[in-house]
C-alpha cells in the first residue's frame, strides 16, 4: 500500500524506470526528478542514478506531472504547506519541491515554474528504539533526551518509534501522554490532519506548527507528560524547552550534528549542554547506526560494539 501511494505521484516513465531498478521498497528513502538531469534515488544511504548504464534524463513535463499529482491539479489549495516547501502526501511521504518563489509582503507565499522535486518516503520501523530505550528509561522514568546524527541517517524514524514505545507503554515505562510538535509533518506524517505512522494511544499532534509556540500551546491545552520535537536549532526552540522542562515536562528531541564537541561550538545549544538539561545523548553515525549514548556529563554510558 505504501509503495502504490508514492507510485501514484509519479509520471509513468519514472514508474517504468523505477520497475526495473528497486527490488526492495523498504530500501527506498528518495526520489528526486530535477529538469534536464538525471534520475537520481536514495537507497540506504547511498545515492544511485537508476537506468543500469543508461540513465533516464528528467524532462520538464515528468516535473510537471509529478507536482500535478501530489497537489490534486491545484497547486494554490497547498499554500500553507508550499510556504515550507514540500507538501505531504497520504502515508506521511513529503514531496519537496523548488522553483520561482512568490513573495506577498516579503514572506513565501507559493512557488512557480518548479524545477525540482524531491520525495522523501516515510518509512516506520516499529521496534527500532529497543536497544537504546533502557537507557532512556531508568525505574520507570523518562530521561530528557537528545538524538545527535547527520541528515539522512534515521533520527526521525528513531524519535517516531520512542513516541510510540513511550505513550503505549512497555515493560520499562507506564504509558504515557505524550505531546509531538509536528513543524514539519515528520515525526505522525499527518494527511488532512490524521497521523499516518503509529505514534501510540496517548499521543496528540500539533502538526505544522512551530517547534517553540507549539510546545507552549500543548503544555497549556493537553498537560503532556513528554514532549517529542523534530530538529531543534533555533534560539526560541531553546527557550520553550526550558520552558517546557520547568513544567515538569520530558523532552525528547533531535538536532544535527555528529558529537557533543560540534554542539558545543553552537551558541544556541552549547547553553544547554553546559546547564546539563538533556540526560541522555544519542548520537547515530548511520542509518540507525548508534556511535554512542552519554549521560548528561557526556561519558559515554554504552558505545557501539
Amino acid at each position: 500500500m505504501q509503495k502504490e501511494r508514492v507510485w501514484s505521484i509519479l509520471p509513468e516513465r519514472v514508474r517504468q524506470v523505477l520497475d526495473k531498478e528497486i527490488t526492495d521498497y523498504d530500501e527506498l528513502q528518495e526520489i528526486k526528478l530535477r529538469t534536464g538531469q538525471p534520475l537520481l534515488i536514495r537507497c540506504r544511504g547511498e545515492e544511485k542514478i537508476p537506468g543500469r548504464g543508461h540513465p533516464y534524463v528528467v524532462t520538464a513535463r515528468d516535473v510537471r506531472e509529478a507536482v500535478d499529482y501530489t497537489s490534486s491539479y491545484s497547486l494554490y489549495a497547498y499554500e500553507d504547506e508550499m510556504r515550507q516547501g514540500f507538501i505531504t502526501i497520504e502515508g506521511g511521504h513529503r514531496v519537496g519541491m523548488t522553483g520561482q518563489v512568490i513573495l506577498d509582503g516579503g514572506h513565501v507565499k507559493n512557488l512557480k515554474y518548479i524545477s525540482s522535486v524531491n520525495i522523501r518516503i516515510s518509512h516506520e520501523i516499529e521496534g527500532c528504539a529497543d536497544k537504546i530505550m533502557p537507557y532512556v528509561v531508568r525505574g520507570g522514568r523518562v530521561a530528557h533526551t537528545l538524538i545527535l546524527s547527520p541528515p539522512g541517517c534515521g533520527k526521525t524514524t528513531l524519535l517516531r518509534d520512542m513516541v510510540r514505545q513511550i505513550s503505549d507503554g512497555n515493560q520499562l515505562v507506564k504509558g504515557m501522554t505524550v505531546g509531538v510538535v509536528d513543524e514539519r509533518s515528520e515525526i505522525a506524517g499527518c494527511w488532512r490532519g490524521v497521523a499516518q505512522n503509529h505514534l501510540g494511544i496517548r499521543t496528540d499532534v500539533l502538526d505544522g506548527c512551530p517547534k517553540a509556540e507549539g510546545m507552549i500551546m500543548l503544555i497549556r491545552s493537553m498537560a503532556p507528560q513528554v514532549i517529542a520535537v523534530d530538529e531543534i536549532g533555533a534560539q526560541e526552540d531553546v527557550h520553550a524547552i526550558e520552558y517546557a522542562m520547568h513544567c515538569g515536562c520530558k523532552l525528547i528531541a533531535t538536532m544535527h550534528g555528529s558529537s557533543i564537541e560540534e554542539l558545543k561550538k553552537k551558541p544556541v545549544s552549547r547553553k544547554m549542554i553546559d546547564e546539563k538539561r538533556f540526560e541522555r545523548y544519542i548520537v547515530l553515525k548511520g542509518r540507525g547506526q548508534v556511535e554512542g549514548i552519554y549521560d548528561e556529563y557526556g561519558r559515554p554510558v554504552r558505545r557501539e560494539g
